[in-house]
């Protein structure tokens, strides 16, 4: 299987990624990232636009941060044939959106960060651990 064959599997595990209804996929780095080389699937309208391995470098090193439990990319949409798109990556964190905004270099930095999930939108079953809450990082 390559590695679009098991993200397109993966991500439409609960129906249709491109159908608002659906619930949307929280994907591991590993899943997002693995195979991914494909520049605008997340952060496309950054200037330049980061390579997938630019982003995935940055994320590894936010999981590493000692006040960080986990990092989930969202899969937004999968109108293109090459990748699945995210404009949300989901920092799962203690610390407050407006720091977690700050570990972002200039050229990267989300044009914002905020604490819950997105009212309206339901997303696959994922339990926070303990003392840890969900931050949206998203680019427009």
């Amino acid at each position: 299987m390559t590695p679009l064959d098991y993200i397109t599997e993966r991500i439409n595990r609960n129906g249709d990624v491109n159908d608002m209804d659906t619930p949307r996929p929280l994907l591991t780095l590993t899943e997002f990232f693995s195979g991914n080389d494909f520049v605008g699937s997340i952060g496309c309208n950054l200037i330049p636009t980061p390579t997938p391995l630019e982003f995935y470098r940055f994320f590894e090193a936010i999981i590493k941060r000692p006040d960080v439990a986990d990092v989930r990319v969202q899969v937004t949409m999968f109108d293109t044939p090459e990748w699945p798109f995210s404009d949300t990556v989901w920092v799962i964190t203690s610390a407050a959106p407006d720091e977690v905004a700050s570990w972002f270099p200039d050229t990267t930095r989300p044009d914002e960060c905020s604490m819950g999930w997105t009212e309206g939108m339901t997303f696959e079953p994922y339990v926070l651990p303990e003392g840890m809450h969900p931050v949206a990082c998203w680019w427009d």
